[in-house]
Protein backbone atom coordinates (compact mmCIF):
# COMPACT_ATOMS: atom_id res chain seq x y z
CA UNK A 1 0.00 0.00 0.00
CA UNK A 2 1.47 3.31 -1.11
CA UNK A 3 2.03 5.85 1.63
CA UNK A 4 0.08 9.10 1.29
CA UNK A 5 2.21 12.20 0.79
CA UNK A 6 1.13 15.74 1.70
CA UNK A 7 2.24 19.18 0.66
CA UNK A 8 2.46 20.23 4.30
CA UNK A 9 2.92 18.15 7.45
CA UNK A 10 2.68 19.76 10.87
CA UNK A 11 4.30 17.98 13.80
CA UNK A 12 2.78 19.13 17.11
CA UNK A 13 4.73 18.56 20.31
CA UNK A 14 3.08 17.99 23.69
CA UNK A 15 2.55 21.68 24.43
CA UNK A 16 1.16 22.40 20.97
CA UNK A 17 -1.16 19.39 21.17
CA UNK A 18 -2.52 20.57 24.52
CA UNK A 19 -2.87 24.14 23.24
CA UNK A 20 -4.87 22.96 20.23
CA UNK A 21 -7.12 20.89 22.51
CA UNK A 22 -7.83 23.95 24.68
CA UNK A 23 -8.71 26.02 21.60
CA UNK A 24 -11.07 23.33 20.30
CA UNK A 25 -12.69 22.99 23.73
CA UNK A 26 -13.40 26.74 23.75
CA UNK A 27 -14.78 26.54 20.21
CA UNK A 28 -17.12 23.76 21.33
CA UNK A 29 -18.42 25.87 24.24
CA UNK A 30 -19.01 28.79 21.85
CA UNK A 31 -20.93 26.63 19.35
CA UNK A 32 -23.22 25.29 22.08
CA UNK A 33 -24.13 28.85 23.04
CA UNK A 34 -25.11 29.58 19.43
CA UNK A 35 -27.08 26.36 18.88
CA UNK A 36 -29.12 25.46 22.01
CA UNK A 37 -30.27 22.16 20.48
CA UNK A 38 -26.76 20.83 21.06
CA UNK A 39 -27.18 21.52 24.76
CA UNK A 40 -30.58 19.79 24.70
CA UNK A 41 -28.94 16.56 23.53
CA UNK A 42 -25.94 17.01 25.85
CA UNK A 43 -23.38 16.94 23.05
CA UNK A 44 -20.06 17.54 24.88
CA UNK A 45 -18.11 20.68 23.97
CA UNK A 46 -14.87 18.80 23.20
CA UNK A 47 -16.84 16.57 20.82
CA UNK A 48 -18.00 19.60 18.83
CA UNK A 49 -14.60 21.23 18.65
CA UNK A 50 -12.86 17.95 17.93
CA UNK A 51 -15.25 16.93 15.17
CA UNK A 52 -14.87 20.29 13.44
CA UNK A 53 -11.10 19.95 13.47
CA UNK A 54 -11.28 16.33 12.30
CA UNK A 55 -13.39 17.51 9.34
CA UNK A 56 -10.65 20.00 8.52
CA UNK A 57 -8.02 17.25 8.66
CA UNK A 58 -10.32 15.04 6.54
CA UNK A 59 -10.30 17.70 3.82
CA UNK A 60 -6.53 17.98 4.05
CA UNK A 61 -6.15 14.20 3.81
CA UNK A 62 -8.49 13.75 0.85
CA UNK A 63 -6.86 16.59 -1.08
CA UNK A 64 -3.33 15.51 -0.04
CA UNK A 65 -2.77 19.09 1.05
CA UNK A 66 -1.88 18.97 4.75
CA UNK A 67 -1.58 16.56 7.66
CA UNK A 68 -1.02 16.76 11.42
CA UNK A 69 0.91 14.50 13.79
CA UNK A 70 0.55 14.74 17.54
CA UNK A 71 2.37 13.96 20.76
CA UNK A 72 -0.09 11.67 22.56
CA UNK A 73 1.73 11.16 25.88
CA UNK A 74 -0.39 13.72 27.71
CA UNK A 75 -3.58 12.35 26.16
CA UNK A 76 -2.80 8.89 27.51
CA UNK A 77 -1.98 10.32 30.95
CA UNK A 78 -5.29 12.19 31.09
CA UNK A 79 -7.16 9.06 30.04
CA UNK A 80 -5.63 7.03 32.86
CA UNK A 81 -6.32 9.84 35.33
CA UNK A 82 -9.98 9.97 34.29
CA UNK A 83 -10.55 6.25 34.72
CA UNK A 84 -8.69 6.31 38.01
CA UNK A 85 -11.27 8.79 39.31
CA UNK A 86 -13.99 6.39 38.10
CA UNK A 87 -12.46 3.77 40.39
CA UNK A 88 -12.97 6.07 43.37
CA UNK A 89 -16.73 6.13 42.71
CA UNK A 90 -17.12 2.33 43.01
CA UNK A 91 -18.32 2.33 46.61
CA UNK A 92 -19.90 -0.91 47.82
CA UNK A 93 -21.32 0.96 50.80
CA UNK A 94 -23.19 3.27 48.42
CA UNK A 95 -24.45 0.28 46.48
CA UNK A 96 -25.82 -1.29 49.67
CA UNK A 97 -27.27 1.97 50.96
CA UNK A 98 -28.99 2.50 47.61
CA UNK A 99 -31.16 -0.48 48.36
CA UNK A 100 -32.66 -3.15 46.16
CA UNK A 101 -33.66 -0.70 43.43
CA UNK A 102 -30.06 0.34 42.74
CA UNK A 103 -28.88 -3.28 42.72
CA UNK A 104 -31.66 -4.35 40.35
CA UNK A 105 -31.04 -1.48 37.93
CA UNK A 106 -27.32 -2.22 37.97
CA UNK A 107 -28.20 -5.83 37.14
CA UNK A 108 -30.37 -4.66 34.21
CA UNK A 109 -27.58 -2.42 32.98
CA UNK A 110 -25.04 -5.25 33.10
CA UNK A 111 -27.34 -7.47 31.03
CA UNK A 112 -27.75 -4.61 28.54
CA UNK A 113 -23.96 -4.21 28.22
CA UNK A 114 -23.56 -7.88 27.32
CA UNK A 115 -26.46 -7.70 24.83
CA UNK A 116 -25.08 -4.57 23.15
CA UNK A 117 -21.71 -6.19 22.60
CA UNK A 118 -23.32 -9.42 21.41
CA UNK A 119 -25.48 -7.57 18.88
CA UNK A 120 -22.57 -5.52 17.62
CA UNK A 121 -20.29 -8.51 17.17
CA UNK A 122 -23.02 -10.63 15.57
CA UNK A 123 -24.08 -8.06 12.95
CA UNK A 124 -20.47 -7.14 12.15
CA UNK A 125 -19.72 -10.78 11.40
CA UNK A 126 -22.85 -11.01 9.22
CA UNK A 127 -21.35 -8.24 7.09
CA UNK A 128 -18.04 -10.07 7.00
CA UNK A 129 -16.40 -7.43 9.17
CA UNK A 130 -14.19 -7.85 12.21
CA UNK A 131 -16.02 -8.46 15.51
CA UNK A 132 -14.04 -5.50 16.77
CA UNK A 133 -16.27 -3.28 14.61
CA UNK A 134 -19.21 -4.62 16.58
CA UNK A 135 -17.40 -3.79 19.82
CA UNK A 136 -16.88 -0.26 18.51
CA UNK A 137 -20.67 0.02 18.09
CA UNK A 138 -21.57 -1.85 21.27
CA UNK A 139 -21.35 -0.91 24.92
CA UNK A 140 -18.15 1.08 24.36
CA UNK A 141 -19.94 4.04 22.75
CA UNK A 142 -23.50 3.37 23.90
CA UNK A 143 -23.45 2.58 27.61
CA UNK A 144 -19.95 4.05 27.81
CA UNK A 145 -20.38 7.30 25.88
CA UNK A 146 -17.64 9.48 24.44
CA UNK A 147 -15.24 9.06 27.34
CA UNK A 148 -15.17 5.26 27.09
CA UNK A 149 -15.08 5.51 23.28
CA UNK A 150 -12.03 7.73 23.35
CA UNK A 151 -10.34 5.41 25.83
CA UNK A 152 -11.07 2.11 24.10
CA UNK A 153 -10.64 3.42 20.55
CA UNK A 154 -6.85 3.03 20.74
CA UNK A 155 -7.33 -0.40 22.33
CA UNK A 156 -9.45 -1.46 19.34
CA UNK A 157 -6.73 -0.14 17.05
CA UNK A 158 -4.12 -2.14 18.98
CA UNK A 159 -6.20 -5.28 18.47
CA UNK A 160 -6.46 -4.63 14.73
CA UNK A 161 -9.39 -2.28 14.01
CA UNK A 162 -7.66 0.74 12.48
CA UNK A 163 -10.86 2.80 12.56
CA UNK A 164 -11.59 1.89 16.18
CA UNK A 165 -11.48 5.41 17.59
CA UNK A 166 -13.36 7.02 14.71
CA UNK A 167 -16.13 4.41 14.69
CA UNK A 168 -16.57 4.53 18.48
CA UNK A 169 -16.84 8.32 18.56
CA UNK A 170 -19.31 8.36 15.65
CA UNK A 171 -21.43 5.69 17.37
CA UNK A 172 -21.36 7.57 20.67
CA UNK A 173 -22.62 10.75 18.98
CA UNK A 174 -25.43 8.78 17.28
CA UNK A 175 -26.35 7.23 20.62
CA UNK A 176 -26.71 10.57 22.40
CA UNK A 177 -29.37 11.69 19.95
CA UNK A 178 -31.13 8.32 19.56
CA UNK A 179 -31.34 7.76 23.31
CA UNK A 180 -32.92 11.15 23.82
CA UNK A 181 -35.53 10.46 21.13
CA UNK A 182 -36.77 6.99 22.14
CA UNK A 183 -37.08 7.50 25.92
CA UNK A 184 -40.37 9.43 25.97
CA UNK A 185 -42.31 7.16 23.59
CA UNK A 186 -41.24 4.06 25.54
CA UNK A 187 -42.43 5.59 28.83
CA UNK A 188 -45.73 6.81 27.39
CA UNK A 189 -46.46 3.37 25.96
CA UNK A 190 -45.72 1.71 29.30
CA UNK A 191 -47.97 3.90 31.42
CA UNK A 192 -50.76 3.72 28.81
CA UNK A 193 -50.70 -0.08 28.58
CA UNK A 194 -50.15 -0.89 32.25
CA UNK A 195 -52.09 2.10 33.69
CA UNK A 196 -49.20 2.89 36.04
CA UNK A 197 -49.51 6.52 37.02
CA UNK A 198 -47.77 8.50 39.72
CA UNK A 199 -49.38 8.06 43.13
CA UNK A 200 -47.17 10.21 45.35
CA UNK A 201 -46.48 13.90 44.81
CA UNK A 202 -45.10 14.51 48.30
CA UNK A 203 -41.46 14.66 47.18
CA UNK A 204 -40.32 16.35 44.00
CA UNK A 205 -37.60 15.17 41.64
CA UNK A 206 -35.58 18.25 42.49
CA UNK A 207 -35.74 17.55 46.22
CA UNK A 208 -34.46 14.03 45.66
CA UNK A 209 -31.64 15.10 43.37
CA UNK A 210 -30.57 17.92 45.68
CA UNK A 211 -30.69 15.48 48.58
CA UNK A 212 -28.11 13.34 46.78
CA UNK A 213 -26.01 16.25 45.64
CA UNK A 214 -25.75 17.83 49.07
CA UNK A 215 -23.67 14.85 50.18
CA UNK A 216 -20.89 16.25 47.99
CA UNK A 217 -18.81 19.19 49.05
CA UNK A 218 -19.81 22.57 47.65
CA UNK A 219 -16.35 24.13 47.71
CA UNK A 220 -12.76 23.01 47.36
CA UNK A 221 -9.70 24.23 49.23
CA UNK A 222 -6.07 23.99 48.22
CA UNK A 223 -5.51 21.17 50.72
CA UNK A 224 -8.47 19.21 49.31
CA UNK A 225 -7.17 19.68 45.78
CA UNK A 226 -3.71 18.54 46.81
CA UNK A 227 -5.17 15.50 48.60
CA UNK A 228 -7.32 14.60 45.60
CA UNK A 229 -4.34 14.79 43.25
CA UNK A 230 -2.27 12.68 45.67
CA UNK A 231 -4.88 9.91 45.85
CA UNK A 232 -5.17 9.83 42.05
CA UNK A 233 -1.40 9.79 41.45
CA UNK A 234 -0.80 7.12 44.10
CA UNK A 235 -3.48 4.95 42.52
CA UNK A 236 -1.99 5.44 39.07
CA UNK A 237 1.50 4.48 40.27
CA UNK A 238 0.41 1.41 42.22
CA UNK A 239 -1.94 0.40 39.44
CA UNK A 240 0.88 0.53 36.91
CA UNK A 241 2.70 -2.12 38.93
CA UNK A 242 -0.35 -4.38 38.62
CA UNK A 243 -0.43 -3.96 34.85
CA UNK A 244 3.33 -4.57 34.56
CA UNK A 245 3.15 -7.65 36.77
CA UNK A 246 0.29 -9.16 34.77
CA UNK A 247 2.10 -8.37 31.52
CA UNK A 248 5.13 -10.31 32.74
CA UNK A 249 2.99 -13.43 33.10
CA UNK A 250 1.35 -12.97 29.72
CA UNK A 251 -1.87 -11.16 30.73
CA UNK A 252 -2.32 -7.92 28.77
CA UNK A 253 -4.84 -5.41 30.14
CA UNK A 254 -5.49 -1.74 29.36
CA UNK A 255 -3.25 0.61 31.34
CA UNK A 256 -6.11 2.13 33.34
CA UNK A 257 -7.51 -1.13 34.77
CA UNK A 258 -4.82 -1.32 37.46
CA UNK A 259 -5.32 2.26 38.69
CA UNK A 260 -9.10 1.73 38.71
CA UNK A 261 -8.71 -1.32 40.93
CA UNK A 262 -6.38 0.48 43.35
CA UNK A 263 -8.71 3.51 43.49
CA UNK A 264 -11.67 1.25 44.25
CA UNK A 265 -9.74 -0.49 47.03
CA UNK A 266 -8.77 2.86 48.57
CA UNK A 267 -12.37 4.15 48.39
CA UNK A 268 -13.86 1.07 50.00
CA UNK A 269 -11.15 0.94 52.68
CA UNK A 270 -11.97 4.53 53.65
CA UNK A 271 -15.69 3.69 53.65
CA UNK A 272 -15.08 0.69 55.89
CA UNK A 273 -13.05 2.79 58.34
CA UNK A 274 -15.58 5.62 58.26
CA UNK A 275 -12.93 8.07 57.05
CA UNK A 276 -13.35 10.97 54.67
CA UNK A 277 -12.00 11.02 51.13
CA UNK A 278 -12.23 14.20 48.98
CA UNK A 279 -14.48 12.55 46.41
CA UNK A 280 -15.94 15.82 45.14
CA UNK A 281 -12.44 17.13 44.42
CA UNK A 282 -11.48 13.85 42.77
CA UNK A 283 -14.59 14.02 40.57
CA UNK A 284 -13.74 17.56 39.46
CA UNK A 285 -10.21 16.50 38.55
CA UNK A 286 -11.68 13.56 36.64
CA UNK A 287 -14.10 15.81 34.78
CA UNK A 288 -11.32 18.18 33.71
CA UNK A 289 -9.14 15.26 32.64
CA UNK A 290 -12.03 13.91 30.56
CA UNK A 291 -12.64 17.27 28.86
CA UNK A 292 -9.06 17.67 27.66
CA UNK A 293 -8.68 13.99 26.90
CA UNK A 294 -11.81 14.03 24.72
CA UNK A 295 -10.65 17.12 22.84
CA UNK A 296 -7.31 15.47 22.09
CA UNK A 297 -8.93 12.17 21.12
CA UNK A 298 -11.49 13.70 18.76
CA UNK A 299 -9.14 16.09 17.03
CA UNK A 300 -7.02 13.08 16.03
CA UNK A 301 -9.94 11.18 14.47
CA UNK A 302 -9.41 9.94 10.92
CA UNK A 303 -12.82 10.34 9.33
CA UNK A 304 -11.70 8.86 6.03
CA UNK A 305 -11.71 5.47 7.76
CA UNK A 306 -15.52 5.60 8.08
CA UNK A 307 -16.21 5.60 4.35
CA UNK A 308 -16.05 1.83 3.82
CA UNK A 309 -17.73 1.03 7.16
CA UNK A 310 -20.77 3.31 6.85
CA UNK A 311 -23.36 0.65 5.92
CA UNK A 312 -22.50 -2.01 8.55
CA UNK A 313 -22.02 0.66 11.22
CA UNK A 314 -25.38 2.31 10.51
CA UNK A 315 -27.12 -1.08 10.49
CA UNK A 316 -25.65 -2.00 13.87
CA UNK A 317 -26.69 1.33 15.41
CA UNK A 318 -30.26 1.12 14.12
CA UNK A 319 -30.62 -2.40 15.57
CA UNK A 320 -29.04 -1.25 18.84
CA UNK A 321 -31.61 1.54 19.11
CA UNK A 322 -34.53 -0.83 18.53
CA UNK A 323 -33.16 -3.37 21.00
CA UNK A 324 -32.62 -0.64 23.62
CA UNK A 325 -36.28 0.33 23.42
CA UNK A 326 -37.43 -3.31 23.55
CA UNK A 327 -35.10 -4.14 26.44
CA UNK A 328 -36.39 -1.26 28.53
CA UNK A 329 -39.98 -2.14 27.68
CA UNK A 330 -39.91 -5.91 28.20
CA UNK A 331 -37.04 -6.46 30.65
CA UNK A 332 -36.18 -3.43 32.77
CA UNK A 333 -39.81 -2.45 33.38
CA UNK A 334 -40.64 -5.88 34.78
CA UNK A 335 -37.48 -6.28 36.85
CA UNK A 336 -37.93 -2.82 38.38
CA UNK A 337 -41.49 -3.53 39.56
CA UNK A 338 -43.97 -2.78 36.72
CA UNK A 339 -45.10 0.49 38.29
CA UNK A 340 -44.80 4.21 37.53
CA UNK A 341 -41.30 4.45 38.97
CA UNK A 342 -40.25 1.52 36.78
CA UNK A 343 -41.62 3.29 33.71
CA UNK A 344 -39.65 6.44 34.51
CA UNK A 345 -36.51 4.35 35.07
CA UNK A 346 -37.05 2.84 31.61
CA UNK A 347 -37.26 6.33 30.15
CA UNK A 348 -33.97 7.13 31.83
CA UNK A 349 -32.33 3.89 30.72
CA UNK A 350 -33.00 4.73 27.07
CA UNK A 351 -30.86 7.86 27.46
CA UNK A 352 -28.42 6.17 29.80
CA UNK A 353 -27.98 3.00 27.73
CA UNK A 354 -27.54 4.86 24.44
CA UNK A 355 -25.78 8.00 25.60
CA UNK A 356 -24.88 9.21 29.06
CA UNK A 357 -26.32 9.89 32.50
CA UNK A 358 -27.18 13.56 31.67
CA UNK A 359 -29.32 12.28 28.78
CA UNK A 360 -31.10 9.96 31.20
CA UNK A 361 -31.78 12.82 33.61
CA UNK A 362 -33.07 15.02 30.78
CA UNK A 363 -35.33 12.24 29.52
CA UNK A 364 -36.80 11.68 32.98
CA UNK A 365 -37.19 15.40 33.69
CA UNK A 366 -39.19 15.90 30.50
CA UNK A 367 -41.28 12.79 31.07
CA UNK A 368 -42.10 13.48 34.73
CA UNK A 369 -42.89 17.10 33.90
CA UNK A 370 -46.11 15.91 32.32
CA UNK A 371 -46.77 12.76 34.35
CA UNK A 372 -45.67 13.55 37.90
CA UNK A 373 -42.42 13.16 39.86
CA UNK A 374 -40.59 9.92 40.54
CA UNK A 375 -38.07 10.37 43.37
CA UNK A 376 -37.08 6.70 43.20
CA UNK A 377 -36.08 6.95 39.53
CA UNK A 378 -34.15 10.16 40.15
CA UNK A 379 -32.21 8.37 42.86
CA UNK A 380 -31.63 4.98 41.22
CA UNK A 381 -30.57 6.01 37.70
CA UNK A 382 -27.89 8.61 38.56
CA UNK A 383 -26.63 6.38 41.39
CA UNK A 384 -25.88 3.59 38.92
CA UNK A 385 -24.80 5.94 36.16
CA UNK A 386 -22.41 8.02 38.22
CA UNK A 387 -20.99 5.44 40.61
CA UNK A 388 -20.94 1.98 39.06
CA UNK A 389 -21.63 1.52 35.37
CA UNK A 390 -18.38 2.86 33.90
CA UNK A 391 -16.41 0.66 36.28
CA UNK A 392 -18.39 -2.46 35.38
CA UNK A 393 -18.52 -1.64 31.67
CA UNK A 394 -14.73 -1.31 31.45
CA UNK A 395 -14.23 -4.80 32.84
CA UNK A 396 -16.88 -6.39 30.60
CA UNK A 397 -15.44 -4.68 27.51
CA UNK A 398 -11.97 -5.89 28.46
CA UNK A 399 -13.23 -9.48 28.69
CA UNK A 400 -14.86 -9.21 25.27
CA UNK A 401 -11.65 -7.79 23.79
CA UNK A 402 -9.61 -10.61 25.30
CA UNK A 403 -11.97 -13.10 23.64
CA UNK A 404 -12.43 -11.48 20.22
CA UNK A 405 -9.18 -9.52 19.94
Amino acid sequence: MQETTFLYTYDLNMTMTLGLAVILLCIGHFIKKIFPILTKYFIPSPVLGGIIFSIVTFIGHQTHTFNFTYDEQLKNLLMIAFFTTIGFTASFRMLISGGLGVALFLFCSIILIVIQNGIGVGIAELFGESPLLGMAAGSIPLTGGHGTSAAFGPELQRYGLDAGLTVSIAAATFGLVAGSIIGGPVGERLIAKFHCHNADNSVSNRDMVEGVLTQEEKTMSESQLMAGCAYIIISMVLGSFIITGLKNIGVILPAYIGPMIIASIIRNYFDMKGKHIPIRTINVIGSLSLQYFLAMALMTMRLWELIDLAIPLFTILIVQTIVMALFAYFVTFRIMGKDYDAAVICVGQCGFGMGATPNAMANMSTFTGGNGPSPKAFFVVPMVGALFIDFVNAFIITMFLQFFG
